[in-house]
C-alpha cells in the first residue's frame, strides 16, 4: 500500500480501534465484519512498517506509535466531516458532541439515531464513544452519557434509565447451570465495581462466593468474553437485548441487582441550547418506553 491508497475507511478502522482498544467493538460502530477492521488496521501498519496495537489476550492497547497518531487522525477525521458539510450546505446544521460508554452507544443509543436524524434533520449528533469517563470540559462535549448514582461535581444530571444487572453467559455454560451456588464452578467476569457480584450473590442470599476473575474496564468486553465462554459476566441485561434474542448470551436465573442508572449530563456553567434540549427530550422519551 502507498500513501495515495491509504482510503478513508482505512483511517478510520484505526480511529474506531483506537478509541475502542477492540476490534470487535470498532467493527460494530462502522458495520463492517471485525476481520475487516483488523485488516485495514494491518494494511496501515504494513504501510507504516510498525505496529500501532499490541493484540492482547482481550483486546488491544496502543503502542507508542498508535498513541502518536491515535490524536491527530481523530481530529483530520472531525475537519474533513466539517468541511464536507459545509460544501455540501449543511452547515446549517447544529451539531452536538456527546462522549458515551459503548454499552450504551451500541446496546441502545445507536440503534436510535436514525428515528432522531429523521424526527430532527437540523441537529447532528457526533458520538464520541470509548470505555473511559467523558471529559465534558476538555473533550468540548455538550453532553455526556454516564453510568453512576447522579451526583458528580459541576454536572446536572437528567436521569435516564436504571440498568438492573444479572448474570449473562454462552449456552454452553448456561447448560451447567441449576442454581446460584453453581457460578462458583465458572470464572466470574467483573468490572471495576468490585462489589457488583457480592451484591448479587446477596440478593440470592449467597455470603460465601468471592468473584475472583478477570476485571474488565466495560461491560461491552465483559458480554464479549461472556458469548464466547470464558466466563460469566454480571451485565445491564436490557443492552444486551440482541445477543440474548439471537442465543448468544443466556439468562439462567431472575435475581437482578442495582448497582447504578445511567444519567444525561452536561457543564452546570454551560446553558442548554435548543437543540441540546430537543435531544434531552427526545432520549429520556425512548428511555421511558424501553
Amino acid at each position: 500500500m502507498s500513501l495515495t491508497e491509504i482510503s478513508l475507511n482505512v483511517l478510520r478502522a484505526f480511529d474506531a480501534s483506537a478509541r475502542h482498544l477492540n476490534f470487535t467493538s470498532a467493527s460494530k460502530e462502522l458495520f463492517v465484519t471485525q476481520a475487516a477492521v483488523a485488516h485495514q488496521v494491518k494494511a496501515l501498519e504494513d504501510y507504516l512498517e510498525k505496529p500501532l496495537f499490541n493484540r492482547l489476550a482481550r483486546g488491544l492497547a496502543l503502542t507508542d506509535a498508535g498513541a502518536n497518531l491515535a490524536p491527530i487522525i481523530a481530529k483530520s477525521l472531525e475537519d474533513i466531516g466539517n468541511a464536507l458539510e459545509m460544501i455540501k450546505g449543511d452547515a446549517r446544521k447544529e451539531v452536538l458532541h456527546i462522549g458515551v460508554v459503548g454499552t450504551f452507544a451500541i446496546g441502545f443509543l445507536m440503534p436510535r439515531l436514525e428515528d432522531f436524524h429523521t424526527k430532527y434533520p437540523d441537529i447532528k449528533i457526533r458520538l464520541h464513544v470509548n470505555n473511559n469517563v467523558p471529559d465534558l470540559l476538555n473533550e468540548h462535549l455538550d453532553f455526556a452519557i454516564r453510568f453512576g448514582e447522579g451526583a458528580w461535581h459541576s454536572l446536572r444530571a437528567h436521569f435516564l434509565m436504571k440498568a438492573p444487572m444479572t448474570p449473562l453467559c454462552s449456552p454452553q455454560i448456561a447448560a451447567k447451570i441449576r442454581k446460584p451456588e453453581d457460578l462458583a464452578n465458572f470464572e466470574l467476569l467483573r468490572s471495576y465495581r468490585k462489589l457488583e457480584w457480592t451484591k448479587w450473590f446477596g440478593e440470592c442470599g449467597i455470603r460465601n462466593i468471592q468473584a475472583q476473575g478477570p476485571i474488565f474496564d466495560n461491560s461491552r468486553s465483559i458480554g464479549d468474553a461472556a458469548a464466547i465462554g470464558i466466563g460469566i459476566g454480571l451485565l445491564p441485561y436490557k443492552l444486551f437485548q440482541s445477543e440474548i434474542e439471537a442465543g448468544k448470551l443466556i439468562r439462567p436465573f431472575d435475581q437482578c441487582v442495582d448497582a447504578g442508572s445511567y444519567y444525561l449530563t452536561h457543564l452546570v456553567q454551560n446553558p442548554m441550547s435548543d437543540a441540546m434540549n430537543v435531544f434531552a427530550d427526545w432520549i429520556m422519551k425512548e428511555c421511558a418506553h424501553f
